[in-house]
Order: C-alpha cells, then structure tokens, then sequence
C-alpha cells in the first residue's frame, strides 16, 4: 500500500516552527515528569494488531536549545543528518507496550527510548504534548533495508484537559521532507493514517 502524505500542521515536534527561526517558541519546554497510559488502535498498515494498552513516560523535558539544533540540522542536512542528530541527544523517557504477547521483534514489551519532549498549555487549562524520536529497528530490518527503513521517525500528539484526560495520535513510521516552494515540511506517513491514542490518562505526575 503506497505511503499517505500528510502536511504537517503543528503535529510534528521539530517542524512546528522549523521555518520561523528567531521567532520565540510558546511551548514550556520545562515541567515536572509525567506518566500517561492510552489505549492504542491500529487503524492502518503498519503496526496491525498494536491495539494495546501502551505507557509513556517522560523524565524530562526537551530544550528550547535542543528544539534549536534541530530544526537546523534538519534544514542544513536533511532527514539523514536529523536522524543522527535525534539518536545523539539525551534520552527523555521511554515508551511501551507491556501487555504485549508472542514474538516482540520491534521491541515494544520493553520499549523504546524517547528523545525529544516538548508540553504547551491546552484549551481550557489542558495540555499539549508532542514526542518525537527515532524508530526501533529489527536488525533483520536494518540488514535488508525495505521501504519501511526510509520511515525512521515516530510521532506522538497528545491533548489532555485540565483533568488530565485525553487523546492523541501517533506516527508509527514516518519521514520528513522540506517543500521549497512553500516553504513548509512534509511529513509523509508511511501508513494510511496514524494509530489513535484513545482514553490517555495522567497516571503519575512529578
């Protein structure tokens, strides 16, 4: 099934202002840690049968610093040398899929490292939380090479309300690509639309 384009609204960590450089950022890249869980469902190609309870956590958070080098890593070198920029900073949490049974080649029972966090203030004292990180490879993945390996970035998009209740989306696979043109980056998702994140859930904070 051929890969779903999607323009990036403000979904995407890094490219929510990657074309307004020197303008202040709004996000409070700073805040106490925080623990969600949510209900993901797989609605696509990739990631069939994902439908689980998945856990994330944040430690801590991104810096306006970090978000910096970045945006301009990937301006200057593209989605390779985001990528390598990505996997060297440090860690920010960690997110899983405990409950999962049978064979684990993608690693999810013990998750995966997160590696850039960034919270903004929501509708009506809510929350906003944006993730992005690298995607865990099988070493059979990294060996072969299949389309998938061009996809090496996972997004998540979380909304809470001020009860810390919510939904939220997630990119399992994706790239980004920048649009000359109009100046804007793509992000194509390498499946027909993201999982959904459904009753996200504040379950342990600071």
């Amino acid at each position: 099934m051929a890969p779903a384009r999607r323009w990036i609204t403000a979904a995407v960590v890094v490219a929510t202002v990657a074309t307004q450089r020197g303008t202040p950022a709004r996000a409070q890249t700073m805040g106490q840690p925080i623990r969600l869980t949510s209900w993901a469902v797989s609605m696509a190609n990739v990631a069939t049968g994902a439908n689980a309870v998945i856990d994330i956590r944040v430690d801590k958070w991104s810096t306006d610093e970090e978000r910096q080098k970045l945006i301009a890593t990937f301006l200057e070198k593209g989605q390779d040398g985001l990528l390598s920029a990505l996997q060297k900073v440090p860690v920010k949490g960690r997110i899983s899929i405990p409950a999962r049974q049978g064979p684990d080649p993608t690693q999810t029972r013990l998750g995966w490292n997160l590696r850039f966090a960034m919270q903004s203030p929501g509708e009506d004292g809510g929350m906003r939380i944006l993730i992005a990180t690298d995607r865990y490879m099988s070493f059979q993945e990294v060996r072969n090479r299949p389309r998938t390996y061009d996809y090496p970035f996972t997004f998540v998009d979380i909304r809470l309300n001020k009860d810390g209740e919510g939904e939220g989306k997630m990119a399992v696979a994706t790239q980004l690509q920048f649009d000359k043109k109009k100046n804007t980056i793509v992000f194509e998702n390498y499946s027909t639309e993201p999982v959904r994140l459904q009753q996200v859930k504040v379950v342990k904070a600071g």
